[in-house]
């Protein structure tokens, strides 16, 4: 039998998800799908969530398998991977992550997502490198870089694709602070119980409210921008 490609823990009040398809933990269909149902298990018996990566690795992005398949496997793939992350950017309960390693693509959107992002202390790569391997950033990723990333490097990190390392990462909005790798869980652990102290339901009626205008936007153009998804012009 095939090892699980995420393991679910609760520690103490704390739903802790850790992704590891032995590879590059890439969002395909599995992973998404085994993300979308631990978000709602947590929310039914934890009071915050903490995501980590395998060593070294976070998330490399959509699956290039997908990616390369086709217009047809791109776009409900990355339709799957934004409805993944707005399960997490109005998430009822504080989302962490302890970014393991390298965080590319959508899994640097998986960060822009998150409540709190906590990185490992190393030479690995943050950032959205779509513009230069020639894919159409999607509005979704275009609204949460906005919502989340400093303003006068929206356009280098988004449009010009830089790509950046973990301490410049935190100075510009991909992350909230850096830590040693080998405290990093218990870093981000210790943080997402912090923020499970938070009472509820302040904290999801507030969350819900400071995200609204960039959640309907995305919902709205979710279907027509998919037309755009692999890079084509049109």
């Amino acid at each position: 039998m095939a090892a699980p490609i995420l393991d679910y823990t609760l520690n103490d009040g704390v739903a802790v998800l850790t992704m590891d398809d032995g590879r590059a933990n890439a969002l395909g269909h599995d992973m998404i799908g085994a993300l979308k149902a631990a978000l709602v298990r947590a929310e039914g018996e934890a009071k915050a969530v903490l995501l980590l990566g395998r060593e070294k690795r976070f998330c490399a992005g959509f699956d290039l398998e997908v990616m390369a398949a086709g217009p047809e496997h791109v776009g409900p793939l990355v339709t799957a991977g934004a409805e993944l992350l707005m399960d997490i950017y109005t998430h009822a309960l504080p989302v962490v992550i302890g970014c393991t390693g390298h965080a590319l693509a959508a899994g640097g959107l998986l960060l822009l997502a998150a409540d709190v992002r906590i990185g490992s202390e190393g030479e690995f790569k943050i950032g959205l490198p779509e513009v230069a391997i020639g894919m159409t950033m999607p509005v979704f990723g275009l609204e949460l870089a906005r919502d989340r990333l400093a303003a006068n490097h929206l356009t280098a990190a988004v449009t010009q694709a830089r790509i950046y390392n973990p301490i410049e990462a935190a100075k510009i909005g991909y992350l909230d602070q850096t830590a040693p790798a080998a405290a990093l869980a218990e870093t981000a652990l210790a943080r997402a119980r912090e923020l499970a102290a938070l009472p509820q339901p302040a904290f999801r009626n507030t969350k819900r409210k400071e995200r609204a205008a960039t959640v309907t936007l995305i919902r709205e153009t979710l279907t027509s921008d998919s037309r755009t998804f692999d890079g084509a012009a049109r």
